[in-house]
């Protein structure tokens, strides 16, 4: 299955069936937040949004927002006509298309969580998390997609863990213990862990297809809301809005 296509039948499909079409009043917009709109003052400043690494993008539809996360930013306008006939080539076509679809699914009640938490929100989502995996797994390695530090700092007390990373920045420092991996080591990462838990935006980078049919894999964040809503995917994203 090509992903990017079949979301795309799948959002034309929603489309027809409300009139949301042909509507004139109907536009969807995504813009580019500023890390302290998407983020806002997080007590640790070592979060990718805070170190320009990615921008979040925010589609509105209708009063109703979805974000996505992206490594290319840029701002875009128009109809959900024009949405649809994006060639989704690039990362950020990618993140219009995506965080319009969290919106429009926002708007009809679908899905909810679809924008970032803020402050003190990404501190205590990290908290919660080694008790979720818990309940859910017992005591896995963790095959970590993506470097979330306060995620893989918590995780890192409880839990076997190896981190991968695409940001140069990070790849072979020690964070928490643990030696950040590059792409290079993703298939021995994922082969080593019982479970994957990899960042959303992995559906915007066009790699989310490789965690799939693996192993058990848990997707964090609000980039994949619509899609982990479609296709029945566990996705962690407990203080979101």
């Amino acid at each position: 299955m090509n992903l990017y296509l079949d979301l795309k039948e799948r959002f034309k499909k929603m489309a027809e069936e409300h009139n949301f079409f042909d509507e004139a009043i109907t536009v969807v917009s995504a813009r580019t937040l500023s890390s302290e709109e998407a983020i806002g003052k997080p007590d640790r400043k070592d979060f990718p949004l805070l170190k320009g690494k990615e921008v979040m993008v925010e589609a509105s539809f209708r009063e109703c927002r979805g974000h996505a996360y992206t490594d290319m930013p840029g701002d875009f306008k128009g109809s959900m006509k024009d949405i649809l006939a994006l060639p989704l080539s690039d990362n950020f076509q990618r993140a219009v298309f995506i965080s319009s679809l969290n919106a429009v699914m926002r708007y009809l009640g679908y899905i909810s969580n679809t924008i970032h938490c803020k402050d003190k929100e990404p501190g205590i989502c990290a908290d919660q998390l080694p008790e979720y995996i818990k309940k859910l797994y017992g005591e896995p390695k963790i095959a970590f997609v993506g470097f979330q530090p306060a995620m893989v700092d918590k995780l890192s007390r409880h839990f076997l863990i190896r981190v991968v990373d695409l940001d140069e920045d990070n790849i072979g420092k020690e964070k928490f213990g643990i030696i950040i991996e590059g792409p290079e080591k993703t298939d021995g990462i994922l082969s080593w862990g019982d479970i994957i838990m990899a960042t959303g935006s992995t559906s915007v980078n066009g790699t989310v297809k490789t965690f799939l049919g693996k192993k058990p894999v848990i997707f964090y964040g609000v980039t994949v809301a619509g899609i982990a809503k479609i296709y029945g995917y566990e996705r962690y994203c407990p203080c979101a809005h």
